[in-house]
């Protein structure tokens, strides 16, 4: 997948946790939701995407990818 499509993605999924739960609880549930229904190709991207500086993801997104990173190396 290309990393500008993988970035909207998960900026839609930030989105609607937000909405649904809040901005502090969506980090958590969006980082979630990648962890269980992204292929984990997807998930390597969009680390590597983050790694280099993360353009175009919003706050939660970034904060969610995060999350994905340390989880990977630990």
């Amino acid at each position: 997948m290309n990393t500008e499509q993988l970035t909207k993605m998960v900026n839609d999924i930030a989105l609607f946790f937000a909405s649904e739960s809040g901005p502090v609880r969506a980090v958590d549930d969006v980082a979630s939701h990648m962890k269980r229904f992204w292929d984990p190709r997807m998930r390597r991207e969009i680390v590597a995407h983050y790694a280099k500086g993360g353009e175009g993801l919003s706050e939660i997104s970034r904060k969610a990818v995060a999350e994905l990173a340390r989880a990977a190396h630990q």
